[in-house]
């Protein structure tokens, strides 16, 4: 019959498998549901560029700090050199490095954001992304705005050795100055936040928040648990059991973030002292 040899095709780019309960999904449904599965609500992984275009008000977002961009101070190599495979992300991503920052403005309240991305060598951190994380607070303080970071992260950069350690102590410090100032920082733990960003400026937060399901924590749960010979908890490292366990203060479904956010800067604003040089005035 001649019904019988024709094979309709579907093109490419129409569906999606998702990466949490396997069920193919129309792609155009995904991006307007803001990148969450409609079967099972995973949250699906967002470029910088995404993130700021779901989260802040359109246009207003001024980057900082954008020619920032790494070297190879090691001369390391492993299956290529260090600088042809920063090249090789640089040309896949169009950043620099893994992080994006810059002030901007989410349903009007003003406030500075930080955005990892782990399309980059998985938002490890290296020398440019500590640095930029950390003139993010100082820029914040300048204009004696809350701080806001998005968090994602496979963790420390193992291309830049023990220089990518030293920029956990960095962001804290600096994280620990802004809070001293009266800063309000927030940190947004999305999927997979690990190792040296988890164990420094994402922990670190006056309110830290984070993604249905998220995966959060210093080292893979399959290392813990052949390093402990034990059998880890149901759940282990999601958000949902940092919350039910007291690390997080909430979890917010993408659909609900910018509302969210914008209340808890409403909630909590920043106790900044009087810039320095004020006079100040007489009763």
């Amino acid at each position: 019959m001649a019904w019988f040899g024709k094979r309709r095709t579907i093109p490419d780019g129409l569906w999606m498998r998702c990466d949490a309960c396997s069920q193919m999904v129309y792609k155009r449904e995904v991006e307007q549901a803001l990148w969450v599965c409609p079967k099972c609500q995973f949250h699906f992984s967002l470029s910088s560029a995404q993130r700021i275009r779901i989260v802040l008000d359109e246009g207003s977002f001024q980057e900082t700090d954008a020619d920032l961009a790494p070297t190879d101070p090691l001369g390391f190599v492993d299956r290529m050199p260090y600088p042809e495979r920063l090249e090789e992300y640089q040309k896949r991503t169009g950043l620099k490095d893994a992080a994006v920052t810059g002030r901007g403005t989410l349903e009007g309240r003003e406030a500075f954001f930080g955005f990892m991305d782990s399309r980059f060598i998985m938002a490890s951190m290296g020398s440019v992304v500590g640095e930029k994380i950390a003139r993010a607070f100082e820029h914040a303080h300048e204009l004696r705005l809350p701080i806001v970071l998005f968090c994602a992260s496979g963790g420390a950069r193992m291309q830049e050795g023990c220089l990518s350690l030293m920029q956990m102590i960095k962001t804290s410090a600096a994280a620990r100055r802004y809070r001293d100032l009266g800063g309000l920082y927030i940190t947004v733990l999305t999927n997979p936040t690990y190792a040296g960003v988890m164990a420094s400026f994402a922990s670190l937060g006056d309110i830290i928040v984070a993604e249905p399901h998220a995966m959060i924590g210093f080292t893979g749960a399959r290392v813990i648990a052949q390093t402990l010979n034990t059998e880890l908890p149901e759940g282990f490292q999601t958000a949902e059991f940092m919350l039910e366990h007291g690390f997080l203060d909430r979890i917010i479904h993408r659909k609900d973030l910018r509302k969210e956010l914008a209340l808890l800067l409403d909630y909590c604003p920043p106790t900044f002292g009087d810039p320095p040089g004020h006079a100040p005035t007489a009763p």
